[in-house]
């Protein structure tokens, strides 16, 4: 059994006539009549019995073509989703990226690029996790793109840098080191901080800011990004060192920008290399890349 017989199949018990039937088919009426017994012969079952000059549906027949008009208007669900997704106005994009941008940095990269002519029916799935979940997810084809920190030794991958995030220190109001001037990162050593989860992209990278420096700053929390650690500094939990992100003005804590160092935490999108990308995907990478800040 083939899509073929069961279209043959359909259309023959829709207009309940051979000739009729194989001249819409384009076919001529002895392959379509062989088709039609050779999938009676399948199946087992009559599923036409002559009617005068024309046929009609057996019991078994009108039963047949429930099933198969489901089938086929499945599959033809399926082709139009296929292309929709090749087309060069559709598509869908599933797109994966650290806590950090959810703030203002994705919404508005994603509605820039559905502002652009041509982009308008192209849908979006956006998913926030932390670097290590991304690359995994990527890899699994979950994302069309990611971002996030650079993974070393991903050569599978190609990483684009596409935001630069200036590390400051965040502390309560009124907190000594607002006074201290210069201030400098090793100040951090004389309280508590809150940290980034370890295994995080930015816990990784403070880490190696703190081992460059040869220092062991006392860690009391570990949470998983810049919102949960401005709300423990803004309780007076400790002090936190991060990346300079929008949403810590809404937070009750006070900014300060470092004098002797001025680290910078790089985000990238990133996208499989040599991998098959729908039209959309590529035009939304494009358009990331346009659209980087001029310091790249």
């Amino acid at each position: 059994m083939n899509l073929n017989q069961l279209y043959y199949f359909q259309k023959v018990a829709v207009l309940q006539h051979y000739h009729q039937a194989a001249k819409e088919l384009n076919i001529s009426q002895p392959s379509l009549s062989r088709s039609i017994s050779n999938l009676e012969d399948e199946l087992g079952l009559k599923l036409f019995v002559k009617k005068g000059r024309n046929i009609e549906l057996t019991k078994y027949g009108h039963l047949f073509l429930e099933h198969v008009n489901r089938i086929l208007e499945e599959v033809k669900i399926t082709l139009d989703k296929m292309h929709s997704l090749s087309s060069s106005s559709g598509g869908h994009i599933d797109i994966g990226y650290v806590f950090p941008l959810a703030k203002s940095y994705i919404p508005h990269m994603v509605r820039s690029f559905l502002n652009k002519d041509h982009n308008h029916e192209i849908t979006f799935s956006l998913s926030q996790e932390i670097t290590k979940e991304l690359i995994t997810a990527l890899k699994t084809e979950k994302y069309d793109v990611i971002f996030g920190s650079k993974v070393p030794d991903e050569t599978e991958i190609e990483f684009i840098p596409v935001v630069n995030q200036e590390m400051v220190i965040i502390t309560p109001p009124g907190h000594p080191l607002k006074y201290k001037k210069p201030l400098v990162l090793e100040d951090l050593m004389d309280y508590p901080v809150i940290g980034y989860d370890r295994t995080s992209g930015l816990g990784q990278y403070t880490t190696s800011i703190y081992k460059q420096n040869h220092m062991k700053p006392s860690i009391a929390f570990e949470t998983s990004d810049e919102n949960a650690i401005a709300a423990l500094v803004a309780e007076n939990f400790g002090i936190g060192f991060v990346a300079h992100v929008e949403s810590l003005k809404e937070y009750n804590v006070d900014i300060l920008h470092l004098d002797n160092v001025k680290p910078y935490h790089t985000v990238y999108m990133a996208y499989l290399k040599d991998h098959p990308r729908i039209p959309a995907v590529q035009k939304f990478i494009d358009f990331v890349q346009e659209t980087i800040d001029k310091i790249y």
